[in-house]
């Protein structure tokens, strides 16, 4: 039985799993940031996350030389911090000229209006074809406290970022 592309389409349509903007600081200066939409808790004992950088991406060219990530769930309201993230380029632009960051642990870079985040030590990489999986060990993690007005505290889906087009070359 062939594999219909329409098939697993609808099926991933029907899931509105949560985008993650990740950034990455290499030891030479070189920053960059990224929207993604495949990341996942991959283990309970030890909790470790993985997140998945497309290869055409400056991101993944700089994460190749970093030794953390950091890993920020958006709030819903921050469409703009998506599109920056996932519509322009690292390498022509320096997306965090302008924005409310810090400096985490281990030099890492954390965006101060992300709804949450974690940073983690790079474990292990894994090549899945356009893509490479980055396994994380987490070693610091913040969450904002709800905010009275809830309808801001849920995080940006995928489908809340359905119209970005990516910033890297295809």
């Amino acid at each position: 039985m062939d594999m219909d592309d329409e098939d697993m389409a609808a099926f991933t349509a029907l899931a509105n799993p949560s985008v993650y903007v990740i950034t990455a600081a290499a030891a030479d200066g070189q920053r960059a940031g990224c929207l993604v939409g495949f990341a996942s808790q991959c283990s309970l004992q030890p909790v470790r996350f993985a997140v998945w950088l497309s290869k055409a991406n400056h991101t993944y060219r700089v994460a190749l030389a970093a030794r953390t990530l950091t890993v920020h769930l958006l709030p819903r309201n921050r469409h703009d911090l998506a599109t920056r993230f996932g519509s322009l380029c690292s390498a022509e632009t320096d997306k965090f000229d302008g924005l409310a960051w810090r400096e985490g642990p281990e030099g890492a870079l954390v965006l101060t209006d992300a709804l949450a985040w974690f940073t983690g030590r790079i474990h292990d990489r894994y090549d899945g074809g356009d893509h490479v999986a980055f396994v994380l060990d987490p070693i610091a993690a913040h969450t904002k406290a709800a905010a009275d007005d809830q309808s801001h505290q849920a995080a940006l889906t995928l489908h809340d970022a359905g119209d970005i087009t990516a910033g890297h070359p295809a």
